[in-house]
């Protein structure tokens, strides 16, 4: 069993600074309070304001003091990335992880029958955005001695069939960028790895499945651990794998 896939050290984040890209989601919300109790600093990003401010109020009552990021993927642009990593060197003067769990998905779609405009959507949300983003970041992860970029995504061998549309195969693209990346960045302190979460109850999954009856979904906070043991020094061994963890882990 490798280090990830053990015990979450206490403080395994401490001295790290850790951006949650859609930290106000069911999967962000939960790992951004875990990344916070592992000791991290955190630069909280996501589209909706309130969202944002109401973790912020739930962290700062632990203690944490999350800095607040704004931002709508959809429309940003190379950039608005670039200024975002800009004022991550200003604030902290380091960036030593990047969490994705931002996703956009309308629902089951025939390919046949999906609006471009939301084809594009779905494609650039979920894979192109997240790659400019990343990109943008890059040189400020090369000067950390140990930095990681997890991306999560949903399992392709669960979204490749029928009606997943620009979703399912921005998910299949991120699975090969993972290996990509990581080939390109094998000699540098950046790590990259892809998080396979099991089914999980967010509002993202009832647009694809009946929330009575979805009896396998599992709450985002099983799964928030996983995502410090991939941001720490234990998740080393999946660097440039996707991992498909049970749900046991704890922080």
């Amino acid at each position: 069993m490798s280090a990830a896939a053990s015990e979450v050290a206490p403080g395994a984040l401490a001295g790290r600074v850790v951006l949650v890209v859609g930290a106000a989601g069911g999967l962000g919300e939960a790992a951004s309070l875990a990344c916070a109790e592992a000791g991290a600093s955190l630069v909280l990003l996501g589209r909706r304001v309130s969202r944002l401010e109401s973790l912020h109020d739930r962290l700062h009552k632990t203690g944490a003091a999350p800095a607040l990021y704004p931002l709508d993927l959809e429309g940003a642009s190379p950039d608005d990335h670039a200024e975002l990593a800009a004022r991550i060197d200003a604030a902290f003067g380091r960036l030593d992880g990047i969490l994705h769990v931002a996703a956009s998905f309308d629902g089951l779609t025939p390919l046949e029958l999906t609006d471009p405009a939301a084809f594009a959507r779905a494609l650039h949300v979920n894979l192109t955005a997240r790659w400019w983003l990343t990109q943008a970041c890059l040189p400020l992860l090369r000067r950390a001695g140990d930095a990681s970029v997890v991306f999560a995504i949903d399992d392709p061998a669960r979204t490749a069939g029928a009606y997943w549309g620009g979703y399912g195969l921005a998910q299949a693209g991120l699975s090969a960028l993972v290996g990509m990346l990581q080939a390109e960045l094998g000699d540098t302190p950046v790590r990259v790895s892809g998080l396979l979460p099991p089914p999980m109850r967010t509002p993202l999954r009832a647009r694809a499945h009946v929330e009575a009856e979805d009896r396998i979904a599992r709450s985002p906070v099983e799964v928030a651990a996983h995502c410090v043991a991939l941001l720490s020094p234990a998740g080393a061994p999946h660097r440039g794998q996707l991992w498909s963890p049970g749900v046991a882990l704890r922080a």
